[in-house]
């Protein structure tokens, strides 16, 4: 493989890559300004027809780097003739509506194949002319294996989220599928990491690849604010629901380890008052489907989720990421915090540990070179702050209705006006409902032990002339409980296959 050369810093536009001018329309019709890095890189080599390796991570554009130039060589003549293989549901729907979206000026159909639908519809679908199948590897292994798909040979295969189909367990299945392929096709593999069977499986499926990658300076978005919080291992559902209270949040993803712990701490947000519903893989595809009609519908405003079930998901609103737990490698961390501050918006990113955690942390901040800087958990006094000075925006916002004429006219017949007042005031107090304890966290005074710890650790190891394990710190380090939160609302939120083508 070719290391492909680093792009200098130069501002380049969508027209300047050869890409046609219905391509271009349709970037137009998207939204897009400006190509990303990974676009820069790769949409001249697919253009060029070569084989790629494409490392990128969640966030970087990477269906458009693939995409854009492979439907902008195709005929379109008759027969599939780009494959794309992901490894959910999920993924292989929101990259066949991406495709669409791309091809739509050119008459490109687009065909979504995955289990739990009809295979016959699936194989009309695709005989109806379609001349993009987006699959994943175990509905489209049995469809080779059986040959239901007459003169199957598509020219151009994208192998999507590579290492992710292994921590699944699809190597087998990709290695299978490709033995039915064309030997005389171009072939893109893309994957955020790049372990020593992806790069054995690269050596075997490309011919003399093109190899891509972003920088170590751009895994993390510079528009994504990182923080974390020490706390003690029993605090973190107080935690978790105290940071949620104390941000001004629109959409969310809490990650977990587990899909126990999904369950659970979905019922927990819940009971806690807001829109909170859990994804992972032990769901039924129907509950799937549901649960992510309903977070992009905003009827579900927390997803609670496993690392390998949010793959899929493209929301361009989500505010912010909580890892209730800290993930286990960098690469995870990376995949996490790219759901939010996309398409040029304003992220942020919270994450929990416990002092035992650190190391941990320290890996993180290491491998991705990020910042992290840390922050306390707000008080229930910091708290009711930020609530005070979100009631007082809120009342000045309020419009006046006719009624409330009335409703002070009777009031003021057996109260005067200042006591009417602090009485309404005193109501909305009443429902600013602050739950857990007033501290949340370790204090100061320990994060101060723990880092000077870790910083003697480094020393001792010669690596003294680094930056301190904890990062930049958030608030006043002499106190415990300094908030450097936004202010919230006072008002919380309350608790198959498809096919593209254009109509003729």
């Amino acid at each position: 493989m070719q290391e492909n050369a680093q792009q200098e810093e130069k501002v380049v536009l969508f027209e300047e890559l050869g890409l046609k001018k219905e391509i271009l329309k349709s970037i137009k019709d998207a939204g897009f300004t400006a190509p990303s890095p990974i676009q820069v890189s790769a949409i001249p080599v697919v253009l060029a027809g070569r084989d790629m390796v494409g490392q990128a991570h969640t966030g970087t554009g990477k269906t458009a780097a693939f995409g854009l130039p492979a439907l902008n060589n195709m005929h379109n003549k008759g027969g599939v003739e780009l494959l794309v293989i992901t490894p959910t549901r999920e993924l292989a729907t929101q990259v066949s509506d991406e495709l669409f979206k791309y091809g739509r000026n050119l008459g490109i159909k687009t065909v979504t194949i995955f289990g739990g639908s009809s295979y016959n519809r699936q194989i009309d679908l695709i005989q109806r002319g379609a001349s993009v199948v987006v699959a994943t590897p175990g509905r489209l292994l049995d469809i080779l294996k059986k040959n239901m798909v007459k003169d199957f040979a598509p020219s151009m295969v994208v192998l999507d989220e590579a290492d992710e189909m292994l921590d699944m367990g699809f190597l087998d299945d990709i290695n299978e599928i490709f033995s039915y392929l064309p030997t005389s096709r171009q072939t893109l593999l893309f994957s955020a990491t790049m372990p020593q069977p992806i790069k054995t499986l690269a050596n075997r499926i490309l011919h003399d690849p093109e190899f891509i990658s972003i920088t170590k300076g751009e895994t993390t978005n510079a528009d994504i604010e990182q923080l974390y919080y020490v706390i003690d291992e029993s605090e973190r559902d107080d935690a978790i629901i105290r940071l949620m209270d104390s941000e001004t949040t629109e959409k969310s993803i809490v990650f977990c380890r587990t899909k126990s712990e999904v369950d659970r701490l979905s019922n927990v947000l819940s009971n806690a008052g807001y829109l909170a519903n859990g994804l992972h893989g032990d769901m039924e595809q129907r509950q799937r489907e549901t649960v992510i009609k309903g977070f992009k519908s905003n009827s579900v405003k927390v997803l609670v989720a496993t690392d390998v079930a949010a793959r899929g998901i493209h929301v361009n609103n989500i505010s912010h990421v909580f890892n209730y737990h800290i993930p286990f490698d960098p690469e995870s961390y990376v995949h996490r915090i790219g759901r939010t501050g996309r398409a040029g918006t304003k992220g942020k990113a919270i994450t929990l540990l416990t002092p035992l955690e650190f190391k941990e942390l320290q890996r993180i901040k290491a491998k991705v070179g990020t910042t992290m800087e840390h922050a306390f958990v707000p008080s229930k006094n910091d708290l009711r702050k930020l609530n005070i000075d979100a009631i007082v925006k809120n009342i000045e916002d309020q419009s006046i209705y006719d009624e409330a004429h009335r409703i002070l006219d009777a009031l003021k017949e057996d109260i005067d006006e200042p006591t009417i007042i602090f009485k309404l005031i005193s109501m909305i107090l009443d429902k600013q409902d602050i739950k857990g304890p007033n501290t949340i966290g370790i204090p100061a005074d320990k994060i101060e032990q723990i880092l000077a710890r870790a910083s003697q650790r480094r020393d001792t190891r010669g690596k003294g002339g680094r930056s301190r394990s904890g990062g930049g710190y958030r608030g006043n380090s002499s106190s415990r409980g300094r908030s450097s939160s936004k202010p919230r609302s006072s008002s919380r939120s309350g608790s198959g296959s498809s096919y593209r083508g254009n109509k003729d």
